[in-house]
């Protein structure tokens, strides 16, 4: 198919991911195989850890040069997004209530509204009050 982008370092993640669960269920199988403070299977589960290590460690690499070095971030999309966040109402509740607040997600999400702009038009308080209490990255930080 023209343009198409074969994932091929995801779908390597996945077989790694794959791998090391087997390699787990393997060590968790020999971990129980120990009587009287020995275990003959020490072996493979020093074999499968190390394995599972090794390539974990290769394909963090892999993933974090091929693959996550190269996105982009849309910062557009991102705001577009976080602001028809029903869960920036959540802030709201200790000062117009939580059924007010739930009115507020409700009518946005399924208006597909900011839900500042939702926030202006049904409750007393201002804009630039709404731009404080619903500033994402003040909502971050906890704290009250």
């Amino acid at each position: 198919m023209p343009g198409k982008v074969n994932p091929v370092i995801p779908e390597a993640v996945a077989m790694v991911g794959a791998q090391v669960i087997g390699n787990d269920a393997t060590i968790t199988i020999a971990g129980q195989s120990g009587n009287f403070e020995l275990n003959v299977m020490l072996p493979v589960i020093a074999h499968n850890l190390l394995e599972s290590i090794a390539i974990l460690s290769s394909v963090s690499v892999l993933l974090a040069d091929k693959a996550v070095k190269t996105f982009k971030v849309n910062e557009n999309k991102l705001k577009e997004a976080l602001s028809r966040n029903p869960i920036l109402v959540t802030a709201l509740n200790p000062i117009i209530g939580y059924l007010k607040a739930a009115e507020i997600a409700k009518t946005a999400y399924r208006e597909g509204r900011p839900v500042i702009d939702v926030a202006e038009q049904l409750t007393d308080l201002s804009r630039a009050e709404l731009e404080k209490l619903l500033d994402p990255e003040k909502l971050t930080q906890g704290g009250i």
